[in-house]
């Protein structure tokens, strides 16, 4: 009922108004008043004028209740002053509830004191024969009883608006935050690309360069160039086949049915079938990307102090794609001579301490390199446990890449 009245008021406006206007001229055409009435002489034009003037006007009880109240006032006094009682001036209380619903506080107090008059009227027409504990006393509770109802009734109505437009307001921010997560998420798969593709290609190149150049001189030199170009490869390509099958895999496949309507957060997206899904490279694997540098060319020495002890994943990969670019940085603007110094320090509560220094050429040839993606991508990561990233040329010849990572702050 409550949604057919939003789709057509004035059609439930005309069946209340008809309503009570089929009861008032019932009162008065079958003599129904007489019972009650004070006034058995009352004129049928003055019981008409009175009926038309208590129902017509609740036809706007809803749009305009204040103004329609001001006309049904002096009706209301005439009613009561001539002794009339007619039993359509309840209608007021209709009007009352409707002021309670639609209006402030201080329109409603107004209105409560305005239609106290013609029970004021009434009180003093028959206080000869009633005490006012008898007549105004009660109208007046009855009256502002409606009104209370009207006032809960509408505290209702606005606690259910601010629920709807709260419920709202979550699902923008739902969207807003699944568009963040999903930015978030491309900026991170961008960068694994860059560290895959980047490190990956600049080893193939490495290798292929020193094959080219061994080939004449040095054949099985350049056989084993080509097996390492071979094992650089596949290792990318099945890093990116990974890669991408995450990002071809459906989320709606691994949402449970209803998800959606009830607000859930989908499901991460599992594997398609056959697809091996590899964990993302740690400090284990450090050992096998240096050798893979080493086979390109790059002399590196490694040095370690300490133990990671239950470094979470995160921390690990953040490290290992810093080693990872400042390699892939020196494999490309080093030059043919330069070579790698890796160190690495764990300290207490996931602290790490790692520098990567080579004697490679100076800034000069590396600035395309450096202030490209990869630098930005390794502060991302540095920055996402509050640590530190520095970078540039040495005092005499060469490159440094030094990351911090402080303690891990207890949650």
């Amino acid at each position: 009922m409550r949604a057919f009245d939003r789709r057509h008021p004035l059609l439930w406006d005309v069946l209340v108004t008809g309503f009570f206007m089929t009861a008032a001229f019932t009162d008065v055409l079958g003599g129904g008043w007489r019972y009650i009435t004070q006034n058995p002489q009352a004129p049928t034009w003055l019981l008409v004028t009175l009926a038309l003037g208590f129902t017509v006007p609740l036809l706007w009880r809803r749009t305009h209740p204040v103004a329609i109240l001001l006309p049904m006032l002096p009706l209301a006094v005439v009613n009561a002053w001539t002794g009339t009682d007619l039993q359509a001036s309840l209608t007021l209380l209709v009007v009352m509830f409707n002021i309670a619903l639609h209006t402030g506080l201080r329109t409603l107090l107004a209105s409560y004191a305005l239609t106290l008059i013609p029970i004021v009227v009434d009180g003093l027409r028959n206080a000869a024969e009633q005490a006012a504990d008898q007549t105004i006393i009660p109208q007046a509770t009855r009256l502002a009883m409606v009104a209370i109802v009207g006032v809960s009734y509408r505290t209702r109505q606005e606690y259910l608006a601010s629920l709807v437009e709260r419920a709202a307001q979550l699902e923008v921010e739902r969207d807003q935050q699944a568009r963040l997560a999903t930015a978030a998420e491309r900026t991170r798969i961008a960068r694994e690309m860059h560290d895959i593709i980047g490190h990956n290609l600049s080893v193939i190149t490495s290798l292929a360069d020193g094959g080219s150049y061994a080939a004449a001189k040095n054949p099985e030199r350049a056989a084993q160039a080509l097996t390492a170009i071979g094992t650089t490869s596949r290792q990318a390509l099945g890093e990116l086949r990974r890669l991408l099958d995450v990002l071809r895999t459906d989320p709606s496949e691994t949402e449970p049915p209803g998800a959606a309507r009830l607000g859930l957060e989908p499901l991460e997206a599992s594997a398609p079938s056959g697809v091996e899904m590899a964990p993302q490279p740690s400090l284990t694997d450090l050992d096998h990307l240096i050798e893979g540098v080493r086979s390109a060319g790059l002399p590196v020495r490694t040095t370690t102090h300490g133990y990671a002890t239950a470094l979470p994943p995160g921390r690990q990969l953040t490290v290992y794609r810093v080693i990872q670019e400042a390699l892939t940085n020196t494999l490309k603007h080093g030059g043919p001579d330069a070579t790698s110094t890796v160190s690495v320090s764990y300290g207490d509560g996931g602290a790490v301490t790692a520098t990567v220094t080579d004697t490679g050429r100076g800034s000069t040839s590396r600035s395309n390199g450096t202030r490209g993606r990869g630098l930005a991508g390794m502060r991302e990561r540095t920055a996402l446990y509050g640590g530190t990233l520095e970078s540039g040329p040495v005092p005499d010849h060469g490159w440094h890449v030094h990351l911090h990572l402080p303690e891990e702050t207890p949650q």
